[in-house]
């Protein structure tokens, strides 16, 4: 690995008896280290327990992610689960209740094994 791979990781996290390496907020240095013991173990520590409507979530990310490249910006996410699970659940707000810790984008990325958005700090 290149001195620009060891420059952004901030620490190492064991998921399945692997090092997987990942930044200083959690995020994935290399996105193919993803899988779902991966996102399992972040949400532990973060003490978010994964429910089905999380997994819903982080599958659409990955999806959207596969298919487009980017990430999906949150009106996307509102537009498919309020389609999914109807206008209360669909909202942004309850999305953001769902992953406290930087709402979808943030958390629901890192869980997902995608990058930040641009823009984030």
């Amino acid at each position: 690995m290149g001195d620009a791979y060891r420059d952004t990781t901030a620490r190492w996290m064991t998921v399945g008896g692997r090092e997987i390496p990942v930044d200083s907020e959690g995020y994935l240095i290399d996105l193919d280290d993803w899988s779902e013991d991966f996102a399992r173990a972040l949400a532990k520590e973060e003490g978010l327990d994964l429910t089905d409507e999380h997994w819903q979530i982080i599958r659409f990310i990955r999806d959207y992610h596969n298919e487009h490249r980017v990430q999906p910006q949150v009106r996307a996410m509102i537009a498919h689960f309020t389609g999914k699970w109807g206008a209360e659940k669909g909202s942004n707000h309850y999305l953001h209740e769902i992953f406290p810790r930087g709402g979808p984008q943030k958390q629901g990325n890192r869980l997902a094994g995608i990058r930040r958005t641009k823009g984030e700090h």
